[in-house]
């Protein structure tokens, strides 16, 4: 088949944004499923452009969300481009879903029988430069003996596989719970939430990456929160998400670090 390099194109987006990394915020917000994009290269996977704005792609509302927390907080913000359907940012590469054969029901076409190379040049050139950048922003603040706590913005449908989600967030951890909790309890403060507490996920070394590699293998405070979809599809809902994430970082970290965040 040949070298399949380069995946993307001279005049294609990079593999991340960022959005006020000089921010003062004790906190760094990630999105690893924030973009749709598809490489040329990869004729959209064989899929139809209304599977590709599906849940199924990205995580729908997120980005939104974590902007809106990050100005609120003055926190540096680092987002993927491309669709999760390329390369899974938030798994590692060598889980078999890294590239996913199928997502919920749909099949992946573009996703398979891909050579070695094929998959390698989706790692090299989407999945290992956001990783590397978050890593650097990180360190860079350790190095200036700053503190750390990184938030993984996500969302979740609101039905999975003809099941009704009932929760409206979700907070998920894995083997450190001491920041989670505390921004468990602030959301479940918020009158009339249903704030799930590790469900429908939790984090672990087979379902995530951003976290253990990140936050857990240098001991950092993290959590990572759900928000269904169907709350935050619009600019209106995306607002009152972020403000109400932003109050729950804040009351936690004041409870973590005994004072308020440096802002």
């Amino acid at each position: 088949m040949g070298d399949p390099l380069p995946l993307l194109a001279a005049d294609e987006p990079g593999p991340f944004l960022e959005f006020q990394t000089d921010g003062r915020s004790d906190f760094i917000i990630v999105v690893d499923h924030a973009g749709t994009l598809i490489p040329r290269r990869l004729a959209k996977l064989g899929l139809p452009d209304s599977e590709l704005t599906r849940h199924i792609a990205w995580d729908i509302g997120a980005l939104g969300v974590a902007r809106g927390v990050a100005r609120a907080l003055d926190a540096p913000l680092l987002s993927q481009t491309y669709s999760r359907l390329v390369i899974d940012c938030n798994r590692d590469p060598k889980v078999a879903s890294s590239i996913p054969h199928i997502s919920e029901h749909r099949e992946i076409p573009g996703n398979r029988n891909l050579s070695a190379a094929e998959k390698a040049a989706r790692r090299i050139e989407v999945f290992e430069p956001y990783h590397r950048r978050i890593g650097e922003c990180i360190e860079a603040r350790l190095a200036a003996d700053r503190r750390v706590i990184l938030v993984a913005q996500h969302t979740m449908t609101d039905v999975y596989k003809g099941t009704r989600r009932e929760m409206h967030a979700a907070v998920l951890y894995g083997r450190d719970r001491r920041f989670a909790g505390l921004v468990l309890d602030e959301l479940r403060r918020e009158p009339g939430l249903i704030v799930a507490d590790n469900e429908p996920y939790f984090v672990s070394d087979e379902t995530d990456y951003t976290v253990p590699h990140h936050a857990e293998a240098r001991s950092l405070p993290y959590v990572e929160i759900e928000i269904r979809q169907d709350l935050v599809r619009d600019d209106e809902g995306q607002a009152q998400w972020a403000a109400r994430i932003s109050r729950a970082l804040q009351n936690a970290h004041h409870s973590f670090m005994g004072g308020p965040s440096k802002v």
